[in-house]
């Protein structure tokens, strides 16, 4: 069936092309969270262990939003490791760095997810997307309080 929602093909596709980079880029962060949740140590160990919780909850819901979004434009939404490794512009980590690298890591994620939501604004703006341009504000709004919140633990 036709999607007659008063955004042209065009315009859904590119939206739909920018909203799967920012899945891509959600679901990576939230891999790396979770991993170094589960494998933090050292002495800020319960402090990084429950804040990465929380951290990697709240990115769980936001790539079910974000694939809905995807879908409403009328687009498959990425799903697989291979199709979110060649979309992300996160690097996975493969090892088990130190605390304080991992909040590192953390931050330069959290800015890196703010970017690319960022980059989208334009199109979804031009086409009058205002569900995408609300979803994307919802997540810099989160994206770059994290990144601030992590900053801070690596500041004196």
């Amino acid at each position: 069936m036709a999607i007659d929602i008063g955004i042209s093909e065009q315009d859904r596709k590119a939206i739909a092309e920018g909203l799967s980079r920012l899945l891509a880029d959600t679901y990576t962060l939230y891999l790396k969270t979770h991993n170094f949740h589960w494998n933090v140590t050292g002495p800020m160990f319960n402090t990084l262990h429950t804040m990465f919780m929380t951290q990697y909850t709240e990115l769980s819901v936001a790539v079910d939003d974000i694939a809905e979004r995807i879908r409403a434009l009328g687009f498959p939404a990425p799903g697989s490791y291979a199709q979110f490794a060649e979309l992300t512009v996160i690097r996975e980590e493969r090892g088990v760095p130190k605390a304080e690298e991992m909040i590192q890591q953390l931050v330069e994620g959290q800015e890196a997810v703010a970017r690319t939501a960022r980059s989208i604004f334009p199109v979804a703006e031009g086409a009058s997307d205002e569900p995408t341009c609300d979803l994307l504000t919802q997540r810099l709004q989160v994206h770059e309080k994290t990144a601030w919140m992590l900053r801070a633990m690596l500041e004196d």
